[in-house]
């Protein structure tokens, strides 16, 4: 719509008679969307605000002021009005939604859900909490390690066959991600004499995943060295051990193995709980999983540490925290234990 401008009274006069149009439509708004119909109608793009703003700059010099200041009154009343109608509308609103909610006291709170530790800690924590009661200490070390530490102080140098047997990740500059505890053992033995009885617990890493291998998993070494240490000491500290993790009903076995930091060796299996010893495709059919890698220390590791092999003797060995699980629990996938799922972590 077009609006002429004459002289000041006409335009106050059609202003005043908008106005009157505008309260007549503004009494029969009753929501937020009618008042958006209203606002548009008169401050909208083809509103009179708006033509006649635009057509401001054809206007003599001395009209300008007298129509912007008119059409300014008339645009902040309109807006004042609009103003007060939402509020009062949207306040109309709430109190009407407020109305048809119900709330039913009877129910429930929300309540944040409890965290608990890993069964992978509890375990390792459980373990720990054994070998503490028979005398040991618990010693940790650096993941990342130097060749030196993961394999040739434990008498794997670099053309040892035995390397074939650790698919490793090498980092660089020599250092590698440790393969197994084992490292700790070293360190600890280069800086304390005998006698030593302690466990190191951590995280190792070789190239392996399927059912019961996964690239990270958790081990705990245990060393002992002192005079006249014995096979006998090893086998009595392992099946005092296996029958406080696991209860007196498991079988345990020994087989002969070979490590190159331990001689004699022995691999330490326990009967497999999930399908009773009858063969399944977690121990391959064979009625047992392999638990452990244990043996005498190897003399030659005493020259790296400068012990006297004459005068001190010692043993090794090695636990999987995953099998444990595995076997405590009866879980038959070693890869679940990282895949964070809630309704497995929920079970302990």
């Amino acid at each position: 719509m077009e609006y002429k401008i004459g002289n000041e009274k006409k335009l106050k006069d059609h202003m005043e008679n908008l106005l009157k149009a505008f309260s007549s439509d503004m009494e029969k708004v009753g929501n937020i969307a009618e008042l958006e119909n209203v606002r548009i109608i008169y401050l909208g793009k083809k509103s009179f605000v708006s033509t006649i703003l635009r057509s401001m700059g054809s206007l003599p010099r001395t009209m300008k002021p007298v129509v912007g200041k008119n059409v300014n009154l008339f645009r902040i009343e309109i807006e004042k009005n609009i103003n007060l109608k939402e509020k009062e509308l949207k306040s109309i609103e709430y109190e009407q939604k407020l109305k048809k909610e119900v709330i039913d006291l009877s129910l429930p709170g929300r309540c944040n859900t409890a965290g608990s530790k890993n069964i992978l800690t509890q375990v390792v924590e459980e373990i720990e909490d054994i070998f503490i009661g028979m005398g040991f200490e618990v010693a940790e070390g650096p993941e990342v390690e130097t060749d030196y530490y993961n394999f040739e102080a434990l008498n794997t140098p670099e053309d040892h066959p035995a390397r074939s047997l650790h698919d490793t990740f090498f980092v660089g500059g020599g250092m590698l991600l440790r393969t197994q505890t084992s490292p700790v053992q070293i360190r600890y033995m280069e800086k304390n004499r005998p006698p030593i009885a302690i466990i190191s617990p951590g995280r190792t890493y070789r190239k392996d995943y399927d059912v019961s291998h996964t690239p990270m998993f958790t081990q705990i070494e245990g060393l002992v060295v002192d005079r006249e240490i014995n096979f006998g000491n090893l086998k009595w500290t392992l099946e005092v051990f296996l029958r406080e993790i696991f209860g007196n009903d498991r079988k345990v076995r020994f087989r002969p193995h070979f490590f190159p930091f331990t001689e004699p060796s022995a691999e330490v299996d326990v009967s497999c709980n999930i399908c009773n010893g009858a063969g399944c495709r977690v121990c391959k059919g064979s009625g047992w999983l392999e638990i452990l890698g244990a043996g005498m220390v190897d003399p030659n590791l005493y020259s790296f540490v400068g012990y006297d092999p004459g005068e001190y003797s010692g043993f090794a060995f090695g636990v999987g925290i995953e099998r444990i699980c595995m076997l405590k629990y009866g879980i038959d996938d070693l890869r679940i234990f990282f895949e964070n799922d809630l309704r497995f972590l929920k079970q302990f």
